[in-house]
C-alpha cells in the first residue's frame, strides 16, 4: 500500500466515523452500525479491525457524552440487562473468533441482515408501552444483545427496540442507550485485549478518530434534535437499510 492509499484509508474511516458519532449522539445508538455498515460497502480497512476501532470509540464518546448530560441515573428496571449482556458478549466474541478465522464472508453477510433487522424494527416499532417492561423482559433483552454486541461490538435491534418502547422521554432513552452500549464496549475490549485479538491497526483508527468524534459530541450532547423524533427514526432506518442491503449484494 502506498503512503497515499494508506492516507485515504485512514482518513476515510475517521469520516465514516465522525458521521457514526453524530448519529449516536442523535438517537442514542447506532455508531457501530454506522460506521461498520459503510466500512463494509467500501472496504477501506478489516472488518474485524473496524469491529474492535469501534468498541475504542465507543468507550470514550459514551463516557464524554454522559458526562456532558451529568447527571445521569440508569432506570432501576433497565439494569439486569446490563448484567444479562456480559453473558451474551461471551458468547458473541466466540462466535467473532470462529468465524473472522474461517468465515470473514459470513461474518460480513450476517452483519449486512443484523442492519436490515435493526433498521425493519425501528420502522414498524409500536407506540411507547403504557408501563416500562419488567426486570425479567430487559434481562432477556440484553442477553441476546449481548450475543450481538459480542460478534459486532453493537448490542443493535433487540435492545434498541426494547428502548424505544418505553414509556421515557428522549433524553432518558439516548442516555440509556449510549451508557449500555459504552459499557459493553469496554467489556468486550477487555476481553479481546487480554485474548490479544485487538491489532495495532484498530488500536490506531480508534485514537485516531477521537479528536472528531470529541468535537462533534462536544456540539451535539445538548442540543434538541434538528427534526422531530419520528423524521429522525425514518432517516436512520433509510440509511441502516441502504447500507446492509449494499453488504449483502
Amino acid at each position: 500500500m502506498s503512503l497515499s492509499d494508506g492516507l485515504y484509508v485512514h482518513l476515510a474511516f475517521v469520516a465514516f466515523a465522525g458521521l457514526a458519532v453524530y448519529t449516536q449522539n442523535l438517537t442514542g445508538f447506532a455508531l457501530a452500525l454506522v460506521l461498520l455498515s459503510l466500512v463494509g460497502s467500501t472496504n477501506v480497512v478489516p472488518l474485524p479491525d473496524a469491529i474492535n476501532a469501534v468498541s475504542i470509540i465507543n468507550i470514550v464518546n459514551a463516557s464524554y457524552f454522559l458526562y456532558r448530560r451529568r447527571p445521569f441515573k440508569l432506570e432501576r428496571t433497565f439494569r439486569p440487562a446490563i448484567a444479562a449482556s456480559f453473558v451474551g458478549y461471551f458468547v458473541g466474541m466466540g462466535i467473532l473468533t470462529l468465524l473472522a478465522a474461517h468465515a470473514v464472508g459470513v461474518l460480513k453477510s450476517l452483519l449486512g441482515v443484523c442492519i436490515i433487522g435493526c433498521a425493519l424494527l425501528l420502522w414498524r416499532a409500536a407506540k411507547p408501552l403504557q408501563t416500562p417492561s419488567s426486570a425479567r423482559a430487559f434481562a432477556l433483552v440484553g442477553g441476546v444483545s449481548g450475543i450481538l454486541g459480542g460478534v459486532f461490538s453493537s448490542p443493535g435491534p433487540p435492545l434498541v427496540y426494547a428502548v424505544y418502547r418505553q414509556p421515557w422521554p428522549m433524553k432518558t432513552i439516548q442516555e440509556t442507550l449510549v451508557f449500555s452500549f459504552g459499557i459493553g464496549a469496554a467489556f468486550r475490549l477487555a476481553v479481546m485485549g487480554l485474548a490479544g485479538q485487538v491489532s495495532m491497526q484498530a488500536v490506531l483508527l480508534g485514537l485516531e478518530s477521537l479528536p472528531v468524534a470529541f468535537l462533534i459530541t462536544t456540539f451535539a450532547a445538548n442540543r434538541k434534535l434538528p427534526c422531530s423524533r419520528e423524521v429522525l427514526r425514518h432517516i436512520v432506518c433509510v440509511l441502516l437499510a441502504c447500507a446492509g442491503l449494499g453488504m449483502l449484494i
